[in-house]
């Protein structure tokens, strides 16, 4: 009988304390108005966090804040249609907990101090209240560390009676310390809750319900401990303190101690819910993604509100101005979504990068219709302080639009870039057409290869660019440099040369030297290899100092043999083999010559397709032969001369044989120097006309 009777007691209270509790939560919510007030959460915390620390430590030698909340600092707060600025209605909030901290209910308190926050959204609410707390304390700890030192707060804290031994406050101020922390964990789930992109969740889902409810119940153990502690703050000025052990402390500790305890439970329960929202908001947040890929849209702001969840915060910013935009100024325009590591490129890929963007002369024609937006992602599933500090210092240096908290990022967003956008830790640039289609999912080659000139850079224009393209010298140095350009388009003769032996370089220059003495147009560029080593680094700077004649820096170098990579790659991912593309295999083989003791050269002018490449013996054995044809060379030009000139054993002296080519009428005779298939010399041409 006993037993039923504890039993039955037992269900009555606890029915009583459910009915209690469900009663206060609908008094919360009657409070609960918000209007679209939006404040950065997340950097308010940070800065009830530093506050904290620099408060405490003194007291107690533990250390219960991270080490973020020691090394950050905060420089402003980010609001969103806020007509009240963060000061001003955290002042209000402390004018209610000072009057509010006396006797008297103190459910009817917690609700006034709610009715004064009811436009905010929960997450901001409970980080404004933690917020003005944290202001009065560490207004407090400043007078206590200054008063010895500094005669103003010595006058102060005088005047406040302020103690002059923190012994006695020892245990209150410990357990205000994990008080205080554990609200903070608290409202961190409220935030991350707060944070997600609830519009990927069915009306009524059951999991949203219970979530949500525990965060009326923790908002408002949130805001109640935070009136105890500001009622024992305010304590610590009208309250005598002898004795650290005292009753009044124990009593007082204990109450703080309580609230921490009971709120270490309600941030268990509340951190397994959102966790449980969070995976199924990226279920179906990854399949929204999938089906929007299939969809058609007017549009690309669907897709881009799915990347770049906007409900509380701007998500983009302009690097270069550090405006901070919403998704809505990318609506009807090309985007170019870079996607690296944080570390973004190497130097010379960046300069490159932006030479053929921002900086190349179609751009301000181009400029408006397309944007590109920085998406940088950790190698692992976290950032680590050096991803960031690198984040932080590029994104502030770029001349495009990057994410602004790019931690935020979801990770259905992440998996779904890098299993369906194949992302492999490897640069990519994907193109987004104005109505979020994918065009191209890499596009950073054929950037690098024709600049603005691959505008709108979807697959098709990189197809059509390689289009009955040869090899040419118009291909391989355009857009390095505007002399390389220039030269390109007056069509003269250029010879490229490569090696690291200061022997065979000083004896090919000599070659050179030789035939332009004698007439010879002939534009010589060194460009060592593709290795690019500090060897050929030397050798440019020792030929710089020696000759002016070569119009590359190293940077420009290395800009060459960067497009030649970008091609191959890009020839590659068009399906293209090098045993059935002459351009692919031309490229690779220039890619892979290495020789450190011989060297090879490419000779070619503007844009036609007659070029030879030539390596090792076959360079020295090709200007003994132009010597050989010294007059006919100056005469006739490079190409004027024979193009199998290689292939051709031929002996000095004039040829005494001849024979009749016949011409079709209108048609002009050949310029090129004819061999003689009998002696192997060059044969002179005559005009013959037949009666």
């Amino acid at each position: 009988m006993l037993i039923w009777c504890i039993s039955t007691l037992s269900s009555f209270f606890f029915l009583i304390s459910n009915m209690q509790r469900d009663n206060l939560i609908k008094k919360l919510l009657l409070t609960h108005d918000p209007d679209g007030r939006r404040l950065d959460s997340e950097a308010i915390l940070l800065a009830v966090g530093n506050i904290m620390f620099h408060s405490s430590k003194i007291i107690v030698t533990s250390n219960l804040y991270s080490a973020a909340f020691q090394k950050n600092d905060i420089t402003e707060i980010e609001t969103i249609g806020c007509s009240e600025s963060v000061g001003f209605i955290i002042t209000k909030i402390c004018k209610i907990l000072c009057r509010c901290s006396g006797e008297g209910d103190i459910n009817s308190r917690v609700i006034n101090l709610f009715d004064l926050i009811g436009k905010y959204s929960w997450d901001a609410k409970v980080v404004l209240v933690l917020a003005a707390f944290a202001v009065r304390y560490g207004e407090f700890w400043q007078l206590m560390q200054l008063h010895r030192g500094n005669s103003l707060a010595a006058l102060i804290s005088s005047i406040k009676q302020l103690p002059c031994n923190l012994k006695p406050l020892k245990l209150q101020i410990k357990a205000l310390s994990l008080l205080v922390e554990t609200m903070m964990d608290v409202a961190m789930c409220i935030i991350k809750f707060e944070y997600l992109p609830l519009q990927h969740v069915e009306h009524g889902n059951h999991i949203f319900r219970v979530t949500k409810s525990q965060i009326y119940e923790a908002a408002y153990w949130i805001a109640r401990s935070c009136l105890a502690c500001f009622s024992q703050v305010k304590d610590f000025t009208i309250k005598p303190h002898e004795q650290v052990y005292s009753d009044s402390a124990i009593i007082a500790a204990w109450e703080l101690s309580s609230l921490a305890y009971r709120l270490s439970g309600t941030c268990c329960n509340l951190r397994r819910q959102v966790d449980l929202c969070y995976e199924e908001i990226e279920r179906n947040l990854y399949q929204r993604l999938l089906d929007l890929a299939r969809e058609d849209h007017i549009d690309n702001q669907k897709i881009l509100t799915l990347f770049f969840p906007s409900n509380n915060y701007l998500p983009l910013k302009d690097c270069s101005t550090e405006t901070k935009l919403s998704v809505s100024e990318l609506k009807n325009k090309l985007v170019l979504l870079l996607i690296t590591k944080p570390q973004l490129l190497s130097p010379v890929d960046l300069f490159l990068l932006v030479q053929q963007t921002c900086d190349h002369p179609l751009n301000e024609r181009l400029k408006e219709s397309y944007k590109i937006v920085w998406i940088p992602l950790p190698s692992s599933d976290s950032w680590t302080e050096a991803e960031e500090s690198s984040f932080n210092f590029l994104s502030d240096s770029l001349p495009w639009h990057a994410v602004r908290k790019p931690r935020l990022l979801s990770p259905a967003v992440i998996k779904y870039i890098r299993e369906r956008w194949n992302y492999k830790d490897e640069p990519i640039m994907v193109a987004l057409d104005s109505r979020g289609k994918v065009t191209n999912y890499n596009a950073l080659d054929m950037i690098n290869i024709w600049g603005a000139k691959a505008y709108p850079f979807s697959a098709s224009k990189e197809e059509d660019l390689w289009q009955d393209q040869n090899l040419t010298m118009q291909l391989l140095l355009d857009e390095i440099n505007p002399l390389l350009a220039y030269w390109v388009e007056q069509g003269k003769s250029i010879c490229l040369y490569g090696s690291e032996n200061l022997v065979w370089i000083q004896q090919f220059n000599d070659k050179i030297n030789e035939l332009k003495r004698a007439g010879l147009q002939l534009e010589t560029i060194y460009v060592g290899n593709s290795q690019l080593g500090e060897h050929v680094k030397q050798i440019m700077a020792r030929s710089g100092e020696t000759s002016r004649s070569d119009p590359l820096s190293f940077t420009n170098v290395q800009f060459f043999w960067l497009r030649l990579a970008s091609m191959r790659r890009s020839k590659l991912r068009l399906g293209k083999t090098q045993s059935g593309d002459s351009v692919l295999a031309e490229l690779s083989a220039l890619l892979e010559m290495d020789d450190r003791e011989e060297g090879w050269a490419v000779i070619g002018s503007g844009g036609s397709t007659d070029i030879i490449r030539l390596q090792g013996m076959q360079v020295m054995e090709f200007l003994r032969k132009c010597s050989v044809w010294r007059e006919n060379i100056t005469k006739f030009g490079l190409w004027g001369a024979p193009r199998n000139i290689l292939e051709t054993d031929f002996v000095e002296g004039s040829c005494t044989h001849s024979y009749f080519v016949p011409s079709r009428e209108n048609e002009r005779p050949s310029q090129g120097t004819v061999i003689c298939q009998v002696c192997k010399r060059p044969m002179k041409k005559f005009v013959v006309y037949k009666p």
